[in-house]
């Protein structure tokens, strides 16, 4: 991986690879660019810029107040700057996604679209409780074998089926470092603590950020089962935006991997709109 520094100092990690349309991949809440491992292989005529938030992945911690969405937002556009990237597009799985409509209502001249993994501007507070109940608690398991099959179990339970195993044993691999005294979240265990206090404050009315990206190429891929996309909101974005592609994943909570083939044929139709 490669490093840039952001506005307050902190070094940041990123991957750049591949050429073609630029295509910024921004990770979930408490993940890191391996969560487009299993999509990556399928871009093709793409330069895929993955990027670690602050806290997360190979990038340095920072002061919790720090792990907000505009501070992501910014460190996102500091990132193109680096580049020397005038204009990307966004593929955003959740917390990436909001990012995605933070920038089009901030910074729209530097976006050329954004694909949304299983995030609107509506999040349903089951879903939410339940990422408030796991950020920031240690993994249980000590070994990616066991952490594998306990992921399995859970995911099972929040709409995920179908999935190998293998995928399982994978994608712990992105969540999780191996240590002598067990499994360690790749993340700043701080990020809790900044989730508590967002929540604190009356949520905020994101429509106005979805309704930035109109004119510029938008999808949605909808897992299912999510627990943080609702139906009816689903419903409300394809209204705002009515050319929005839209691909609703079977077997899938929140969320999708990208890989599936609902998903794919959704995102390969939306880099044809970019081009």
């Amino acid at each position: 991986m490669e490093n840039f520094i952001a506005r307050d100092g902190l070094t940041l990690a990123y991957r750049d690879e591949g050429e073609g349309l630029p295509v910024l991949a921004l990770a979930g809440l408490t993940r890191n660019s391996d969560d487009f491992n299993f999509v990556a292989p399928h871009l093709s005529g793409v330069r895929l810029i993955r990027m670690d938030y602050r806290g997360r992945g190979a990038s340095d911690w920072g002061p919790h107040q720090t792990y907000t969405v505009p501070q992501e937002a910014d460190d996102a556009l500091m990132l193109l700057d680096h580049l020397g990237i005038d204009q990307a597009a966004i593929l955003g799985t959740s917390r990436g996604g909001l990012i995605a409509m933070g920038i089009a209502a901030t910074a729209k001249d530097r976006l050329l679209g954004a694909c949304l993994n299983d995030i609107g501007p509506v999040i349903d507070p089951r879903g939410l409780d339940y990422i408030k109940g796991f950020v920031g608690r240690k993994p249980t398991a000590r070994f990616y074998k066991d952490a594998a099959a306990m992921r399995a179990e859970i995911m099972a339970e929040l709409g995920f089926r179908n999935v190998a195993m293998e995928r399982w044993e994978a994608e712990v691999r992105h969540l999780y470092s191996q240590t002598e005294t067990g499994l360690k979240n790749r993340y700043d265990p701080a990020l809790r603590d900044a989730l508590l206090e967002a929540g604190a404050q009356p949520a905020p009315d994101l429509w106005p950020f979805f309704d930035a990206l109109q004119g510029l190429p938008v999808a949605l891929i909808h897992g299912e089962n999510s627990d943080i996309l609702t139906d009816n909101t689903v419903a409300e974005m394809r209204r705002r935006i009515p050319d929005m592609r839209y691909a609703r994943v079977t077997d899938r909570g929140h969320v999708p991997f990208l890989d599936e083939p609902e998903a794919l044929e959704t995102i390969h139709d939306w880099l044809e709109d970019l081009r």
